[in-house]
């Protein structure tokens, strides 16, 4: 059976815009409850001893608390800023899978695990459509006929400097032709 159908649907949200501005951890509280002389408590028992401390420094927004239950199956609550409660069972663990699954639950958000239907979604969406690459192009190149010579060439052709000096010398001839032209006007009206 997939578990497909019984995961919601939904988009990825971010709670109150976090991480725009400065990012603030969602978790609020973690209670740890563990047997003092049970074998399956004895993860939690070995990660109050040796790293309990270095996690609560590490975590100053996050208040720990610890609740020794007699016999009972070890675990721990992890509580949301939203009011979502998430329960672990540890039974068995090591110390050191209870501090990858504290880092885990420490770095979500507390809203619950969802299949996305889109990866992007916009609270505004656009009211003018989407954008194409040929959004504000000119309506003439539709009945083009390509391949074109017109549209074949780079549009930012720098010309170089045997170009330019042939187009000076270029204006240098007609300018010196007009004045010859106006010249021989000149002489033709005396």
């Amino acid at each position: 059976m997939s578990s497909n159908r019984f995961t919601p649907r939904g988009f990825p949200r971010v709670p109150l815009q976090n991480g725009i501005g400065r990012y603030i951890c969602q978790l609020k509280r973690i209670t740890l409850r563990f047997c003092k002389s049970s074998g399956s408590s004895r993860g939690i028992r070995d990660f109050i001893e040796t790293d309990l401390i270095n996690f609560a420094q590490d975590h100053p927004g996050t208040a720990l608390y610890l609740k020794p239950r007699r016999h009972k199956s070890p675990s721990f609550v992890a509580e949301y800023l939203n009011g979502e409660r998430e329960v672990i069972s540890c039974h068995n663990f090591t110390a050191q899978q209870t501090i990858k699954w504290l880092n885990l639950y420490t770095t979500r958000s507390g809203i619950p695990l969802m299949r996305y239907a889109k990866m992007w979604h916009t609270e505004c969406p656009s009211i003018q459509g989407v954008w194409s690459p040929f959004t504000n192009k000119d309506p003439a190149l539709n009945i083009t006929q390509f391949p074109s010579e017109m549209l074949s060439k780079p549009v930012w052709e720098e010309k170089s400097a045997t170009e330019e000096l042939i187009e000076m010398i270029n204006k240098q001839k007609i300018s010196d032709e007009n004045d010859d032209n106006t010249q021989k006007v000149q002489a033709a009206q005396l």
